[in-house]
């Protein structure tokens, strides 16, 4: 019983350590895979933010872990830059992300036709799958580009009619200050006349009375 007690838990153990970890690139960084635990061995290719690597080797090396990709392209990157937490997929960049990933597949999947062509018959059936496969996610990889640019003409649009509303209300209240102004002029003229015409209305009544008078005189001097 003792005997089977333990090769039971060695085989939990073993299955436990067989399970690939999964790490992701840190959010913030853009981590270079290099060909060896180092910094200054190659480069094999810059790893965008949260692609997601499988630990090959659990014991840092020089602060470096063994990963592979998912297309199965090997090598090291720091560990510190990495993270074990799955991204979040935000829904502003959800169609970014389906969009890098259909040219990801596009990309993967020429690159296998490629390596087929060597290999196959023209007008075989493998081909001819991979080939309508290949053309069925250039379409989709099209209609996702011409919703994109639809929704940034979308946005520019909206962006165009903003503006014209704020110039709008710009020149409106510029008008309303220019006939405040106006009307302000057109008061202070106005008491400017009334002052005029009671000045010269003062005159007049001062001035006739003398005129009279010296017809008067005069008349009698006859």
């Amino acid at each position: 019983m003792k005997k089977i007690l333990c090769t039971f838990c060695m085989l939990i153990i073993i299955s436990s350590s067989t399970i690939a970890d999964i790490v992701y690139v840190n959010d913030a960084q853009n981590l270079s895979l290099y060909g060896a635990a180092s910094s200054h061995s190659n480069v094999i290719k810059v790893l965008p933010t949260d692609t997601a690597l499988t630990v090959l080797d659990k014991k840092p090396k020089n602060g470096f872990i063994n990963v592979q990709l998912t297309d199965g392209t090997e090598g090291y990157i720091k560990a510190r830059y990495t993270k074990i937490e799955p991204p979040e997929i935000d829904p502003k960049d959800s169609s970014s992300k389906v969009m890098s990933v259909l040219q990801s597949n596009n990309v993967t999947l020429r690159a296998e036709l490629s390596a087929l062509k060597e290999t196959l018959t023209p007008g075989t059936t493998l081909e001819k799958s991979l080939a309508i496969e290949r053309d069925k996610l250039t379409r989709e990889l099209n209609e996702l580009k011409k919703t994109m640019s639809s929704s940034a003409q979308l946005r520019n649009e909206r962006d165009e009619l903003q503006e014209r509303v704020v110039n709008v209300e710009r020149d409106l209240q510029q008008y309303k200050l220019e006939n405040q102004a106006l009307k302000d002029t057109a008061s202070q003229d106005w008491f400017l006349y009334g002052g005029l015409l009671s000045l010269f209305g003062v005159l007049l009544g001062f001035i006739l009375p003398k005129l009279g008078w010296r017809r008067k005189s005069s008349w009698d001097s006859y």
